[in-house]
């Protein structure tokens, strides 16, 4: 299945290569490094590339690629789970997955590594078995490993292998018990000129530290399990309860786990948090261009908006930026031309505005089209799709643990769509290609470099 794996930092440099059915040389990756200086953003680096021999899957986490070789067809969202369970161990294991970390940990991690591939398919993938074969990494077992020559490789079979359980270690004491639980929303959304909004969804994810004494049998109720749409569970998780009384009923692993994750689609239940007031304007002829930019809560159930951030990536032809911020900073990258807004806290009482003139090179023609506007931001105790946790019951086991709750909300891919002036390929519309009118906002496809603009009136005979 997997043949090789390559670990790559932000700058493209290959920092560790691990091979588990033959050596396949470095040479492959040339492939992702042409997509990935095609991707304005590393996280639009497409995830599956095809080459003449093999098939290149990854992902981006922590500002590294994991990328994984395959010489075969195989079902390309296994692959990519399987990627991201590899950054959650090492995550685990060493509290951070960064190249530094990974780097003064190499040996720990090729032994990660070696056990959750048994010839390029998945052994054991929970962290808590792992950690039972292979003990994480101290000063003092380091100096005695040293010295003696020994390993962090344990001698025995982890009991959790050879169980119906094997996410769970047996013989587990606490002095604490506690069960925390995080309530994570990611919001993907396209908003027009006008603020209406074109396309908007949310991807959830529940995570969980679970540190409980013996062999608790837990069940999580929720007030509105009706709006979740296309769940995916931890294996601990028992589905036929879920599916006839909704409700997640499981013996957790021990330590930090992924309890499940959830979708909602349904655009009537998203809210957005904050609205945008926009105005990028370049002038026919001259050489300046005017920027005006407001953003205000929208739909926020009283809680404040934090480390609100604003980037634009502006046409080639602008030199500079010449603005003033009522609050925050911003900065204008003249090589990449990225325009970043730090905004920070939202204050309802004054509306932050950025405004002022842009500078275009002289005899430069005017610009297609609009920059459109990438706003990332968090919300603290809230879950924008309205999800609420109603309980927990623990059973199996007389003490009482501590339990909480905390809710998070943050963006996504969250983008407004200014006015299109003129299309650069035209829109796809049944029975021909024609362009957008003049000022209809759209939406942006790039499609191997080229670009396809959709103008939204159309969006209701393409479900």
């Amino acid at each position: 299945m997997i043949h090789s794996l390559f670990l790559i930092n932000y700058t493209g440099d290959i920092f560790l290569e691990k091979h588990w059915k033959s050596v396949i040389n470095r040479s492959v990756c040339d492939y992702f490094f042409e997509a990935k200086e095609k991707a304005l953003e590393p996280e639009n680096v497409p995830p599956i590339l095809q080459t003449p021999h093999h098939y290149l899957i990854n992902i981006y986490r922590g500002k590294l690629f994991f990328l994984a070789v395959i010489q075969t067809e195989v079902p390309p969202l296994f692959v990519i789970e399987f990627l991201h369970k590899v950054a959650d161990t090492l995550q685990d294991y060493f509290g951070d997955c960064s190249e530094g970390v990974i780097k003064d940990n190499l040996v720990t991690v090729y032994e990660i590594l070696e056990e959750m591939l048994d010839n390029g398919f998945p052994l054991a993938t929970e962290s808590n078995v792992l950690q039972e074969m292979i003990r994480p990494p101290t000063i003092l077992r380091s100096v005695v490993n040293t010295l003696t020559g020994g390993s962090n490789v344990g001698d025995t079979l982890p009991t959790g292998q050879l169980s119906n359980i094997p996410w769970r270690r047996a013989g587990v004491k606490y002095t604490n018990n506690e069960a925390y639980f995080d309530v994570i929303e990611e919001i993907d959304a396209i908003l027009d000129k006008s603020g209406s909004t074109v396309f908007a969804e949310i991807q959830g994810v529940i995570e969980a530290c679970v540190r409980l004494t013996g062999m608790p049998d837990l069940t999580l109720s929720f007030m509105n399990p009706r709006l979740l749409d296309d769940v995916s569970f931890h294996p601990c998780v028992r589905f036929k309860r879920w599916e006839s009384e909704r409700v997640l009923s499981f013996i957790p692993p021990d330590g930090n786990f992924t309890l499940m994750t959830y979708h909602v689609s349904s655009q009537n239940l998203v809210a957005i948090p904050v609205y945008v007031k926009q105005n990028i304007s370049f002038m026919e002829t001259g050489s300046c261009g005017r920027l005006d930019i407001t953003i205000g809560p929208k739909q926020t159930m009283g809680k404040t908006v934090e480390g609100l951030l604003v980037t634009i990536h502006m046409p080639k032809a602008v030199l500079s930026a010449n603005l003033t911020a009522t609050q925050g900073n911003y900065t204008y990258d003249l090589a990449t031309k990225v325009l970043v807004w730090d905004v920070g806290k939202l204050n309802p009482q004054k509306l932050p505005n950025l405004r002022g003139s842009l500078s275009v090179q002289s005899g430069a023609p005017k610009p297609e089209e609009n920059p459109s506007l990438n706003i990332d931001m968090k919300i603290q105790q809230l879950a924008i799709s309205g999800l609420k946790v109603n309980r927990l019951d623990m059973y199996g086991e007389k003490y009482k643990p501590f339990k909480g709750v905390k809710y998070l909300t943050r963006a996504g891919k969250f983008q407004c769509v200014l006015m299109f002036t003129k299309s650069v390929l035209g829109s796809l519309v049944p029975g021909g290609l024609t362009h957008p009118t003049e000022g209809e906002p759209c939406i942006r496809a790039d499609l191997d470099g080229g670009r396809l603009s959709f103008p939204h009136r159309l969006l209701h005979g393409l479900h």
